[in-house]
């Protein structure tokens, strides 16, 4: 399950990230002129005119974890508006969905984290522009060190993929045969 989720984790997370620095750069008069978005490459937004640099290059590790982890929640919370205290309404499908962005959010979380506070270190891609107008090392390593924290924390709580699925399946044969 994981060799199939890794590479469609990975390109996600990239185009979410991606989508953010789209996103700050209309949102501050800059002009998009390509978006690289390749699954074996480091993905890539060009932006010329860009008069915001600084807002634009955070916008991709912000809108790269907050979209994810909002999407998860809402999703988390329509199943408990839909379900209510009906265990039959608890349909697998909704458990495992829920649990598949749980995961990609927390797996955003960690890959968005360990870019911007590694490279907080190293200056590279994103977190060269971000050091060129101004953003402290300690909040680049404060961002990456929180993302982190809270990407393995929804792993951890998520349990194994193989168990979990596997236990769902179980749950929907017993509310299902009753």
């Amino acid at each position: 399950m994981v060799v199939v989720l890794l590479p469609v984790f990975w390109w996600g997370m990239m185009a979410v990230h991606e989508l953010g620095h789209v996103v700050g750069a209309w949102a501050t008069g800059g002009v998009v002129q390509h978006v690289e978005l390749m699954p074996w490459r480091f993905s890539r937004t060009d932006v010329d005119p860009n008069p915001q640099p600084g807002v634009v290059v955070w916008c991709g590790p912000v809108v790269g974890v907050v979209l994810p982890l909002a999407t998860w929640l809402v999703m988390r919370w329509c199943r408990a508006i839909v379900a209510g205290d009906n265990p039959q309404v608890h349909a697998r499908g909704y458990r495992i969905t829920e649990r598949l962005l749980r995961g990609f959010a927390g797996f955003c979380l960690i890959a968005n984290g360990g870019y911007i506070g590694a490279g907080s270190l190293l200056l590279a891609g994103d977190t060269y522009v971000m050091h060129l107008t101004g953003t402290p090392k300690w909040v680049m390593i404060t961002f990456g060190l929180v993302c982190i924290t809270l990407g393995l924390w929804l792993w951890h709580t998520l349990g194994s993929v193989r168990t979990g699925l596997t236990a769902e399946a179980k749950r929907h044969r017993e509310n299902t045969s009753r």
